[in-house]
């Protein structure tokens, strides 16, 4: 059974920062693409960043310059450092990751997990 854990929301004044992290424990083989989605408030849910296994990033272009996603491997964690808050960030944040693991003989599988969801509302 996996975990996803994530921390970091909050309410802060425009301008300021949050740090989000996402940590997933379990029995797995490793963790290929980790992301940070957001869903607004009466809006659909929409991709923030992600990360792959080798370090490629592709963010959402309102975030470019402001937000970062990193991961570390040794604790199967994925950060979202987001500076220059806008009360337009307002929203749950969620992590997915794709996990993979031990299949039959030498095979592997991958699946798909959420996190629990975090609110950051970006309001003076």
């Amino acid at each position: 059974q996996v975990q996803l854990v994530e921390s970091g929301g909050g309410l802060v004044q425009p301008g300021g920062s949050l740090r989000l992290s996402c940590a997933a424990s379990g029995s797995f083989l490793s963790i290929n693409t980790m992301g940070w989605y957001r869903q607004p408030p009466g809006k659909q849910r929409e991709l923030v960043a992600t990360i792959t296994r080798g370090g490629r990033i592709d963010s959402t272009d309102s975030v470019l310059g402001r937000f970062t996603i990193s991961r570390d491997d040794a604790r199967n964690t994925v950060y979202l450092q987001m500076n220059s808050l806008k009360p337009e960030d307002t929203a749950v944040y969620y992590c997915a990751t794709h996990i993979v693991f031990h299949g039959k003989g030498w095979d592997r599988y991958e699946r798909e997990y959420w996190g629990q969801g975090t609110q950051v509302t970006v309001s003076s």
